[in-house]
């Protein structure tokens, strides 16, 4: 999973598919969830994540909130960065501080 991932134009989709699948929303639901009509929200997304379009950034906030994942998550290059940040989301902010101050001495900036 290290490696970066393939070309920038696929690369949304695949993680919008990838995020998807993890929480189990069929696309049609997750549409819907983030104001879609109900008979275009599968063909919509289904081309989001084909990559035949993207959708403008107020739509991807849409999308991450309704997965419950960061934003930036669709948009990261490397695979590892990228797992690095839905765990991230998923920590409380209790431990976020904590990672937060152990990457820093990890790196020597703090």
């Amino acid at each position: 999973m290290g490696k970066a991932s393939s070309p920038a134009k696929s690369l949304f989709g695949r993680r919008l598919r990838e995020a998807r699948l993890r929480a189990g929303i069929a696309q049609d639901k997750l549409g819907v969830m983030i104001g879609l009509d109900e008979g275009s929200s599968s063909a919509r997304m289904s081309r989001y994540e084909s990559g035949v379009h993207e959708p403008p950034f107020v739509w991807v906030d849409k999308i991450a909130n309704a997965l419950g994942i960061p934003a930036a998550y669709f948009y990261c290059d490397d695979d590892r960065l990228a797992e690095i940040m839905l765990a991230y989301s998923a920590l409380s902010e209790k431990k976020r501080k904590t990672l937060y101050a152990n990457t820093m001495d990890l790196i020597g900036t703090i």
